[in-house]
């Protein structure tokens, strides 16, 4: 699929009702999509930066710092429902409704935001990852304090090791070598901001309720190739909102490749 040019460049901001300002960036024409990003990526790292030009010869792809986050504001104490005003900024921006695409947490707060209101006119999301049966690792029930006493220390590196090994549930092994790749600065730079992931994903449970409540189309989508738990999750999310669809994505997991998951948004954002 080839995509519009979206050269990264200095951001926009938008003012959310906190007075937090949000750094955005917009590319490509047509009907306005904003990405929302999971945890520790941004407009500048992780799967947005390559799904946007891919998106943008259909559409005007919004991808934005989530507070806390690069160039965005932070305004303490945080809440979810803060995060949830600065997507609505954003719709606003984009000219009061748009389409919304959100990963993994981010696929969370975008059900989040669309369960209570925001001018969403179509939401996909990405294997939010709501734990559903059994089996599967499961994060520590004080996985957002530990989070937040980490990032309090100023010991992000060690946030981001316990977000990978505690909560993802990767081999500790397996984070040595990331301490060594380019990524890892970036990893750290957001890595305060873990906790605010936790505070949207809550116990990790399926909300049923808010899900019951979303009214605009949705697709729920989950790669082939993921752990079962996240598959089941995406299955009975799709079966919890009242007009959303489930598709599989062969050969991906939760890494989702642009690539991949571009063509299914735009026959999604287009139908």
């Amino acid at each position: 699929m080839r995509g519009a040019e979206c050269a990264e460049g200095s951001a926009t901001q938008v003012r959310s009702s906190d007075g937090t300002l949000i750094a955005y960036e917009r590319c490509g024409s047509g009907p306005p999509v904003i990405l929302v990003d999971g945890a520790l990526c941004s407009r500048a790292f992780g799967p947005m930066p390559k799904l946007a030009p891919l998106l943008a010869g259909h559409f005007t792809v919004f991808t934005y710092d989530r507070r806390g986050r690069n160039d965005s504001g932070d305004t303490p104490p945080y809440a979810v429902d803060r995060e949830v005003e600065d997507l609505d900024a954003l719709i606003d921006e984009a000219g009061g409704s748009a389409l919304v695409c959100g990963i993994s947490s981010g696929g969370a707060l975008a059900l989040r935001a669309a369960a209570s209101g925001s001018r969403i006119t179509r939401l996909a999301v990405y294997e939010p990852p709501f734990m559903v049966g059994e089996g599967g690792h499961r994060p520590p029930a004080d996985h957002e304090a530990q989070l937040a006493r980490l990032a309090s220390a100023g010991r992000r590196a060690d946030a981001v090791k316990y977000f990978m090994t505690r909560v993802v549930g990767m081999p500790a092994l397996l984070t040595l070598p990331m301490r060594l790749m380019p990524m890892w600065p970036k990893l750290e730079a957001v890595a305060h901001t873990l906790a605010y992931d936790a505070a949207v994903m809550g116990d990790y449970s399926l909300p049923t309720e808010r899900a019951a409540s979303v009214t605009v189309p949705t697709l729920v989508i989950a790669g082939a190739g993921s752990p079962e738990v996240l598959r089941r999750g995406a299955r009975a999310l799709a079966d919890a909102v009242p007009d959303a669809r489930h598709r599989s994505l062969a050969g991906q997991n939760h890494n989702v490749s642009a690539k991949a998951l571009a063509p299914v948004l735009t026959e999604f954002f287009q139908a």
